[in-house]
């Protein structure tokens, strides 16, 4: 008996379809979560800081529960809390208590302090309350950063880009000093195998790397033997402070390059360390960019293991070819994100019918298209997208799967095509923080993912149940 599943976009919360056109302008299924969000995971990757949400209780448990379900690790997350009275006469009263009991209760390095929408839309003065909280106290206790996030702005990636600006400008000292060994790594929204992979290879180029944010162990430490109340790890603030004096900052984001109020084009700007802005090192194409930067900045040639790293691709390139020719895909997610897995699709043969982000991106299609390591002809380019949008391209186009976040679980399953999953959230699967998406290393583990999805397709749907393929 065949199933036959529902568009899960179209469906209200019980279950039935609606009735007339769902108007354009709603949302719906958002492919893309609040700023603040980004700003926490931000924090997150700076030791001993704790994220403090100005706004409602809701705010905080909402992205407390999407980076527990991600990351699979406890996550505090301290918030002003918000009642009706202080959503109509400000939450000055909420924020000074709150930090007091922060500081009392976790002892807190820093403390970093994002906006939500209840706070934004009120007019509360957060760099005022700040001011007026350390003046009382004399400046004692540890320093706060504050970056406005109100989610109707932005996604949770521009929430992530500006809290790394805001961290950089108050922390990163001006100096005329340089350290030659010592690189900026300002990563995208990635997990933390990538993040470890990234010091792994600069650490080769005889490089040592100040990462920010860099929540590889906070994110996903070991076991304890006693309890800490900020787990331990992170990018400290002595750190931060020498960024200035780096000899060059790599910056990776293809929607980063050419803004010009980024974090490293900030610290070229006022501390004149060089700015090399590099895509996500995602295909073998993106991966070169990334390792001829660690040799700009060392002076050194690639190492061996690199090398014969990338040789190994080449060589799976090869032997799979004749698997994923001629395929296509939807790729949904962070921009980033979905721009380098575009170019890496366009490397191996499949075509990336459908490239979606929930941000809005200007000149999506064009950013996209200087990207791809080949010509694929036309394609769909989705910018302010939510899943609804998506389905209704994908129904048209019919991919033969899709690249994303678990949220595209549903629409893999009413299509009948295999999910890749990558990129944030992934709530339904373990080991989404272990999953390496960068480098030559990183690239092969996705290239396999991609390839044997296919296989399983094929094999699954074969009527002769071939164990060879």
């Amino acid at each position: 008996m065949n199933t036959v599943h529902l568009s899960p976009d179209l469906r209200t919360a019980s279950g039935e379809l609606p009735e007339g056109d769902v108007p354009e302008i709603a949302t719906r299924n958002a492919c893309k979560l609040c700023s603040p969000l980004g700003a926490a995971l931000v924090f997150k990757g700076i030791r001993g800081c704790l994220p403090f949400l100005h706004g409602s209780q809701g705010c905080a448990t909402y992205i407390r529960r999407y980076l527990i379900s991600h990351f699979r690790e406890p996550v505090d997350i301290a918030s002003s809390s918000f009642t009706e009275d202080d959503a109509i006469f400000g939450g000055a009263r909420n924020f000074a208590a709150g930090v007091d009991n922060v500081i009392r209760q976790y002892q807190p390095e820093l403390i970093g302090v994002a906006t939500t929408c209840l706070s934004e839309t009120i007019g509360d003065h957060m760099l005022g309350m700040i001011k007026t909280y350390q003046d009382k106290h004399a400046g004692d206790g540890p320093p706060l950063v504050h970056v406005s996030t109100p989610a109707y702005t932005g996604t949770h990636s521009d929430g992530y880009y500006a809290t790394l600006l805001a961290v950089v400008r108050q922390f990163a000292q001006r100096t005329s000093l340089r350290l030659p060994h010592r690189v900026n790594v300002l990563p995208a929204i990635m997990s933390c195998e990538d993040l470890r992979h990234l010091r792994e290879c600069c650490e080769a180029y005889g490089l040592s790397a100040t990462m920010l944010p860099d929540y590889n162990s906070t994110l996903e430490g070991g076991s304890w033997d006693a309890y800490h109340w900020i787990p331990p790890g992170g990018t400290s603030l002595d750190e931060i402070g020498e960024m200035g004096a780096a000899c060059a900052t790599l910056e990776i984001g293809h929607t980063q390059a050419a803004n010009s109020q980024s974090a490293a084009a900030w610290l070229q700007q006022t501390t004149g360390v060089q700015r090399l802005a590099l895509g996500w090192p995602l295909g073998i194409c993106l991966a070169d960019h990334f390792f001829t930067a660690l040799s700009i900045a060392s002076g050194r040639t690639m190492p061996r293991r690199f090398a014969e790293e990338r040789a190994r691709l080449v060589d799976a390139y090869v032997d799979a070819h004749k698997y994923v020719a001629g395929k296509t895909a939807a790729v949904f997610g962070e921009p980033d994100l979905v721009v380098a897995v575009a170019s890496f699709l366009s490397e191996i043969g499949i075509k990336p019918v459908i490239c979606a982000t929930g941000s809005k991106q200007k000149q999506w299609k064009e950013l996209i298209r200087e990207a791809l390591a080949s010509d694929i002809g036309e394609f769909t380019a989705l910018s302010g997208a939510d899943h609804a949008k998506i389905a209704t391209a994908a129904r048209e186009l019919k991919p033969d799967l899709l690249i994303g976040s678990s949220k595209g679980y549903p629409l893999a399953r009413e299509l009948d095509i295999p999910l890749v999953r990558l990129g944030f959230p992934i709530h339904d699967r373990i080991g989404s923080q272990r999953l390496l998406t960068v480098g030559y290393r990183g690239t092969l583990e996705l290239f396999d993912r991609v390839v044997n999805a296919l296989l399983e397709v094929k094999q699954s749907t074969s009527t002769s149940g071939y164990s060879y393929l």
